[in-house]
């Protein structure tokens, strides 16, 4: 989306996190008021360090982060790459083997087609954004992608890609990395030839299933959902540093994990706890947990990174975090019920299109006025969902998690 911009705003701006430059203060505007004294030049010395410690080390070849206290900077305004890119919602039909394609503009389904494979998981955008990809993780020991031009909202010919539930990409765009959760795995693989580099074994992490990064790029938190467990791996060295038991125990059930804006805290959705544990990002400690409704399960970040979006599937509500006040601020159940899964914010922000993964349907919500603009009927088992394009200058992956 287009931002105003404050043109009265001193500049320049923090050009990287390897350097910041000496502030002289702002030139008055020609369109001052007549008689008012400009004040004089300040001068704010440069730290010794341009960036705090969690970001010191990047991950070679990661863009660095536009902000230091914000990880989600760059998602405010749509980038020139996506530019003919045909605003759709993609929704995975689990049940159905089906992708369902709304027209945002209208609320209308306007096309249906085979997934290429059983049991479609999620829709992830491609690192560099150029392609989308259904992911299929059926029939055991096989596997799919269904590549989807962007531009036009059409697939082409599925490929074999061994046991994909979820898939990710590296900060520095060098690995897709396939959530393989049958073979307990999370595999490497070149994102232009599709041919896999390296297998990295989870024998500990049942039920391998999201991630996010590190601020810097060195590192990632993994839920293991069918053993109450987090695994931490080395992206570049690409081996597992350390597991962490959630004090919810073995029978706790985690699903998406988020950064917060500023790179300190993992957040981490708990279907059977309910709510979300916190994370130190760089202790690896668990600091906390908020009890936020049934069936907790997908983490959204807001466009201005102020709030975070959980959905509740088993009671159909989302709640709102508030990252400045450090706690639950909002509630909301969608009317007549429903089961909120996976989605995301439309490129401006305001709407949130989430699945309903237990009545076939999705759900448009503002979020501003929290109006529910839309129940649409899809496909069975309408799980990870994505509205393209989205804001930011590259892809994790997931149901678009932009940086």
């Amino acid at each position: 989306m287009n931002r105003q911009r404050n043109h009265r705003t001193c500049a320049p701006l923090l050009a990287s996190l390897t350097a910041l430059v000496t502030v002289a203060g702002c030139a008055p505007s020609e369109a001052g008021s007549v008689g008012v004294p400009t004040p004089p030049p300040t001068t704010v010395a440069a730290p010794t360090s341009a960036a705090p410690p969690h970001l010191e080390n990047l991950l070679p070849g990661m863009p660095p982060p536009l902000s230091p206290t914000d990880v989600y900077a760059a998602n405010r305004e749509l980038s020139p790459a996506v530019a003919d890119h045909r605003p759709l919602v993609y929704v995975p039909n689990s049940e159905s083997h089906s992708v369902s394609v709304i027209d945002p503009a209208t609320f209308q389904v306007i096309d249906n087609f085979p997934a290429g494979g059983r049991e479609p998981q999620h829709v992830v955008p491609s690192y560099d954004m150029q392609t989308l990809y259904v992911t299929n993780d059926l029939p055991i020991g096989g596997g799919t992608l269904l590549p989807i031009d962007p531009r036009t909202g059409k697939p082409g010919e599925p490929f074999p890609v061994r046991d994909p539930y979820n898939m990710y990409y590296t900060p520095d765009g060098r690995y897709a990395l396939v959530v393989a959760e049958a073979d307990k795995s999370l595999d490497f693989y070149d994102p232009h030839t599709w041919q896999k580099v390296h297998a990295l074994a989870v024998p500990d992490c049942a039920g391998v299933d999201h991630m996010d990064f590190t601020a810097d790029g060195r590192f990632a938190v993994v839920s293991c959902e069918f053993i109450g467990r987090m695994l931490v791996f080395d992206v570049a060295e690409r081996e597992v540093v350390k597991m962490i038991d959630l004090p919810g125990g073995r029978g706790g059930m985690p699903q998406d994990v988020k950064l917060s804006p500023d790179g300190r805290t993992f957040f981490i959705a708990d279907m059977v706890a309910d709510g979300i544990y916190t994370i130190d990002a760089s202790s690896w400690e668990n600091t906390g947990f908020v009890p936020t409704g049934k069936g907790t399960h997908g983490l959204y970040v807001t466009r201005d990174s102020k709030q975070m979006l959980i959905t509740n599937r088993r009671e159909g509500s989302i709640s709102v975090w508030d990252f400045a006040a450090n706690a639950l601020v909002h509630k909301w159940f969608i009317p007549g019920g429903g089961s909120p899964d996976m989605g995301n914010l439309s490129a401006d922000g305001r709407v949130f299109w989430v699945s309903g993964r237990n009545h076939g349907e999705v759900y448009a919500i503002d979020i501003e006025n929290w109006n529910l603009l839309a129940r649409i009927p899809v496909g069975r088992g309408a799980h990870g969902l994505t509205i393209w394009p989205q804001p930011g200058r590259y892809s994790t992956g997931h149901t678009g998690v932009m940086r």
